[in-house]
């Protein structure tokens, strides 16, 4: 493989994983909003642990 195609290599899988990371960041954030909404309208605590699982969020891990 010539040394511009592996330095081409590098940068499209440089790029492809700052993407991957920014797109986990905001996904995190989107999941945090949709849990402090989701405890934010729940009854109790058992509603809104109920409610988090049935969503597949976690509330534990998600600070704003």
């Amino acid at each position: 493989m010539t040394s511009a195609r592996q330095t081409t290599l590098r940068h499209e899988q440089s790029e492809f994983s700052m993407a991957r990371a920014a797109e986990k960041a905001a996904c995190e954030k989107r999941n945090a909003m949709a849990a402090h909404t989701v405890a934010s309208h729940a009854l109790d605590a058992a509603d809104c642990a109920h409610l988090l699982q049935m969503l597949g969020l976690d509330a534990g891990s998600h600070e704003q």
